[in-house]
């Protein structure tokens, strides 16, 4: 594969891939590509750069999500997402959100794409990284395989080094965003016969896919596996991914370990007056299905918000889940 190696990301999720939630998960893996959540292009361009756009050096790879349809504008932020130092631009077509249907773009733009293409060629022209472009298969009454092929045929001939494809259309009219993640039937088949039609692109599949041991059977298809909600709620898969799909040892050896290698991040960005609940909200999901789990979520949910809340509540937490495992060992 080239440069850009997309066997495994984690999704762009608005209000859950933030700065604090990626450098956890970059703790538990070296080789998953993380993604930003989504923004606009007009807050890239006018808003405050370094809160929107700011991350660690360890996050790399690390790939910017950018939402719009204005060539020009986008260019414009894709310029300033490579100065920053991201290492890929990702152009949203595929959210289903209210918010992007009134800007038109999002899985909007899954109905033009002659101006996706536009786009695309717009941020190449501006910058000397990788162009990718997430989307559905559709949306609404579209049909799927004339969609998604004719969305992919433009951007590939504007240059998009991948496309990353959640095998679910997208009903903008009918159904909510929550609803849009899991109702509309998930077709595997048409995104594999994507990559057969495009062997020479680069296709990752997203989209329903929640255990990591199913990553291999989608690899036999497409180059790719990006993960979402199973990643965030249950983060602890992530210690997988580097053993299983890369043949490296994970960074750590487990939930414990985890923790341990990332407080010291935490203890930085206390210092720097961000609340321990922003950060620690992003751990909520670990131990899932151990004892002492509960007492260790109902711990961190009602401390970590306080003020001045410090790493002792974390300790505290991790301590709930410590007992019962060193219980059941002895």
């Amino acid at each position: 594969m080239n440069e850009l190696e997309i066997k495994f990301s984690v999704a762009p999720m608005m209000d859950w891939t933030d700065r604090h939630c990626r450098f956890f998960h970059r703790v538990m893996t070296r080789r998953a590509r993380l993604y930003t959540e989504m923004l606009t292009a007009d807050a890239v361009v006018f808003g405050p750069r370094e809160r929107l756009l700011g991350f660690d050096a360890f996050e790399h790879p690390l790939a910017l999500q950018l939402g719009g349809a204005d060539p020009a504008r986008l260019a414009q932020a894709a310029r300033i997402g490579a100065d920053f130092g991201y290492d890929e631009i990702n152009l949203n077509c595929g959210c289903p959100s209210d918010r992007v249907q009134s800007g038109r773009f999002g899985a909007c733009l899954m109905r033009e794409p002659a101006l996706v293409g536009d786009c695309v060629a717009a941020m190449l022209g501006a910058v000397a990284i990788p162009i990718t472009v997430k989307c559905r298969i559709g949306v609404d009454a579209q049909e799927p395989r004339e969609a998604l092929f004719g969305l992919v045929e433009a951007v590939k001939a504007a240059g998009a080094s991948a496309v990353i494809v959640h095998a679910r259309k997208a009903w903008l009219e009918g159904l909510s965003p929550k609803d849009n993640r899991d109702i509309p039937p998930l077709d595997y088949p048409l995104v594999y016969a994507l990559k057969a039609a495009h062997p020479d692109l680069p296709i990752a599949i997203n989209g329903g896919v929640v255990d990591l041991t199913a990553a291999p059977e989608h690899l036999k298809h497409v180059d790719g596996v990006m993960f979402g909600r199973a990643a965030y709620q249950s983060p602890e898969l992530l210690l997988g991914v580097d053993p299983l799909l890369f043949g490296e040892p994970a960074p750590v050896a487990d939930a414990f370990e985890a923790i341990e290698a990332f407080t010291p991040y935490i203890a930085r960005a206390l210092e720097r007056g961000v609340r321990l609940h922003d950060i620690t909200r992003h751990m909520l999901g670990l131990f899932a299905g151990r004892p002492g789990a509960r007492a260790y979520r109902q711990k961190l949910a009602m401390l970590a918000p306080a003020r001045g809340a410090g790493l002792e509540v974390l300790r505290e937490a991790v301590a709930q889940v410590s007992r019962e495992f060193e219980a059941m060992t002895v």
